[in-house]
């Protein structure tokens, strides 16, 4: 089973996620980070990144985030165009540029630094 991005993930985009990803398989969107299925070698190192906990096995998303399965398939049929997530050092480079799509995303979506607590999996939200 692949991992997927649910939507804890809009409005965050940590990229924590990305920097321990053996295959490079992030891909981002405009609102949240994407898992190509075809690329995830299902290693779960970007689980415990995650500060969002945000980041499922297709078989562990929450009843709520399902939906998300889909969804992080979608972008990835015909002819997606998704550019590769960038390393979080490359992220915060490019944040400081006042007219980087970064910059933008970050004015629109203020970072949030709280971290989820770990046995939240098991929580509703």
């Amino acid at each position: 089973m692949t991992y997927i991005v649910a939507e804890p993930c809009i409005g965050v985009k940590d990229h924590a996620c990305v920097d321990v990803c053996p295959v490079e398989c992030f891909y981002e969107g405009e609102d949240m980070l994407y898992i190509h299925p075809e690329e995830c070698i299902d290693c779960g190192a970007c689980v415990p990144e995650c500060p969002v906990t945000a980041i499922f096995e297709e078989s562990d998303t929450p009843e709520q985030w399902k939906d998300y399965i889909a969804k992080n398939a979608a972008p990835f049929k015909g002819n997606a165009d998704l550019p590769k997530a960038p390393t979080l050092e490359k992220l915060e480079e490019a944040r400081k540029d006042p007219n980087s799509d970064a910059a933008t995303y970050y004015q629109k979506y203020p970072r949030s630094t709280e971290r989820r607590p770990a046995d939240s999996r098991n929580v509703s939200y």
